[in-house]
């Protein structure tokens, strides 16, 4: 960054675009960067087996290089977002995103299985500092009301987008063989893209930072990354590895970290400081109970990807690429209505996205009910109109509920209040995936035949549901609780 480009760093005032203009140019550039973020968190899975047999990588090599990227990504988003409160929401999304580039690059040149983790955990790094910028940048470039809430629609739709096609885009890029380097493309795809991006990151995406802020609160940032870090390792490698003990010993360790934290951030409050996380944030009781359902819906979505996914590939026998043709149902669904319903939610307020995870929890139960009938033998095109359901509820659900939470946040504490939320967004995935493998693996068992798939499918998909009726009761606690004044 320059000295000309550091002046200007101080609030938004001072580059404010026109009430009635909406920033097209910026928020297309800060959804690119979402869009690869949570689109590589998705799309290693389908090249797996691909990066096992050219870098002759071992089952822990190959956990490595899927856990590694979500540790490193949930566990830095609340420091990501509090850094870019303090030196600078433009100033960290365009680190985040060249850094993402050079990860990208070195994961998509690898030489080594060892080498592709290190890269990996160096690009959930990246992802962690760029990510929590975008809700902060949305929060302080649109200056209404409808403007945000349409741009927090947007960034709900990309979420979904990411997550959908994801499992298409990186079969399509195995499959063609794009450039002759095999599963090296899903990778390096991300070198040219956010190439463009940093270039029109640096011309359209005004600076903004919290001017109240004062220095990083190192020690909360170094208590609340570990903490973090070992919930989410726990869950995300317990199941990978078979619950070693070590993993125990991680999830207990984030109990005194997470209490520890807690204290810090408090007496830093009371003694003037800028803690990493403001506890004033978790006084707004919308907040919290909104933070929570985020928490509760994204283990129910997250992990009905992976679960899909297992049961056409493994259960059906198609391919990644065939599998992955399949989301496109389930994303048509989610496309449509979040651009019916986002319009619809502005008008008749927030105690109507209640449906939305209902509607997904009608969806999963319709998915039962078909592959109970039909089997590993019937057609694929029986769960059509089931998935088609759960993305109606999706797109009810990911954009308006990220909307709703986010508000009533203070400009100021934007970012830091999107790494809060960007966190429980990828922390209930993680979680939802490892209770999901929890229950489906140990009932399919040791059996190799196709058909015990369909009752492993089905029984895992119970607590799915049960997930999605208390996101539905916590995103009606949270409407009830936004129109009662905050506690003191």
């Amino acid at each position: 960054m320059t000295a000309e480009s550091d002046a200007h760093a101080t609030t938004l005032a001072e580059r404010e675009p026109p009430a009635n203009r909406f920033p097209r140019g910026a928020l297309a550039v800060v959804m690119v960067g979402t869009f690869v973020t949570v689109l590589d968190y998705f799309v290693a899975n389908v090249a797996v087996s691909s990066i096992q047999e050219d870098l002759q990588a071992t089952s822990a090599q190959i956990q490595g290089v899927i856990v590694g990227y979500g540790v490193a990504f949930s566990a830095g988003m609340i420091t990501g977002g509090r850094l870019g409160d303090l030196y600078g929401r433009r100033r960290l999304f365009v680190l985040g995103l060249a850094l993402f580039l050079l990860t990208s690059a070195a994961c998509g040149l690898a030489p080594s299985a060892t080498t592709l983790v290190v890269a990996r955990i160096a690009q959930g790094a990246a992802a962690a500092l760029m990510v929590p910028q975008v809700l902060g940048i949305v929060s302080t470039i649109c200056t209404t009301d409808e403007s945000r809430a349409r741009a927090f629609n947007i960034y709900g739709l990309v979420i979904g987008m990411a997550a959908v096609f994801g499992q298409v885009i990186g079969g399509l890029l195995i499959t063609l063989d794009v450039a002759a380097v095999g599963w090296r493309a899903i990778f390096l795809i991300n070198v040219p893209v956010c190439g463009i991006a940093l270039v029109a990151a640096r011309r359209v995406v005004p600076e903004s930072r919290n001017p109240r802020a004062a220095r990083l609160d190192l020690p909360g940032a170094v208590l609340v990354t570990a903490a973090l870090g070992a919930v989410v390792f726990f869950f995300l490698s317990g199941q990978e590895l078979g619950w070693p003990w070590w993993s125990w010993l991680c999830l207990a360790a984030a109990v005194p970290l997470l209490a520890a934290f807690v204290r810090h951030a408090r007496r830093s409050e009371r003694l003037g400081g800028s803690p990493v996380i403001e506890p004033a944030l978790f006084r707004e009781r919308s907040f919290t109970a909104g933070v929570t359902a985020m928490v509760v819906y994204f283990m129910a979505l997250g992990s009905f990807f992976f679960l899909l996914a297992v049961y056409l590939q493994d259960g059906h026998g198609l391919s990644p690429l065939e599998s992955g043709l399949m989301f496109f149902t389930l994303g048509t669904g989610f496309f449509i209505s979040s651009m019916v319903f986002s319009k619809l939610a502005a008008k008749v307020g927030h105690r109507l996205i209640v449906f939305g995870p209902l509607t997904v929890a009608v969806g999963y139960l319709l998915v039962i009910l078909v592959t109970a009938r039909t089997g590993v033998s019937g057609s694929e095109g029986w769960l059509i109109l089931p998935l088609v359901i759960a993305g109606v509820g999706m797109g009810m659900t990911t954009g308006p509920l990220t909307n709703a939470v986010l508000t009533g946040v203070a400009p100021d504490h934007a970012a830091s209040a999107a790494g809060v939320a960007n966190t429980a967004q990828e922390g209930g995935a993680a979680v939802g995936v490892a209770i999901a493998g929890a229950v489906f693996f140990p009932v399919l068992g040791e059996l190799t035949d196709r058909a015990a798939y369909p009752h492993a499918f089905q029984t895992a998909l119970v607590p799915l549901i049960v997930f999605c009726v208390c996101a539905a009761a916590l995103v009606a606690l949270m409407s009830r609780r936004s129109a009662q004044p905050a506690a003191a």
